[in-house]
């Protein structure tokens, strides 16, 4: 599965991945985002994986030996511009554990990885809380797009 917006965002998985919406809505979506944080996006690459091969990058790049959600390689802040990896496995099981849609949690999760772009961080008690409010705000926004 691939798409490519003409706005610079694209969507790829090596596998398919049903729970993803309306792919313009979502490039729709995402671009009213990063305007609301006074942002642009050049390159938002959305890449679709599994835990293992989220697993590896975790490895290699952060040196960390755990499963994560994702996984967000900046290459420019302003304009945006980097890759953003995904565990789609991941994402599935997060959503069971916390009684949500997959589509939901799927959202919740590509919105975490572009406010990580707009400077967010989420190391501190106090910076998650502030992640997990951005992202509360714009998952609401996301509800009222036609």
């Amino acid at each position: 599965m691939m798409y490519e917006s003409d706005d610079g965002v694209s969507f790829q998985s090596e596998y398919s991945v049903p729970e993803l919406p309306d792919f313009s809505k979502l490039v729709e979506w995402l671009q009213t985002v990063a305007a609301e944080e006074d942002k642009t996006i050049t390159t938002l690459a959305y890449r679709f994986v599994s835990d293992d091969d989220l697993l590896e990058l975790n490895q290699q790049f952060l040196k960390h030996n755990t499963f994560t959600d994702i996984l967000t390689f900046p290459y420019g802040y302003e304009p945006i511009e980097s890759d953003i990896c995904i565990s789609i496995d991941r994402v599935r099981d997060n959503a069971l554990q916390l009684d949500s849609t997959i589509e939901e949690e799927l959202l919740r999760v590509i919105v975490h990885g572009l406010l990580h772009m707009c400077g967010y961080s989420d190391e501190t008690p106090e910076e998650k809380q502030a992640m997990r409010t951005r992202e509360s705000y714009h998952l609401k926004c996301w509800r009222s797009i036609d």
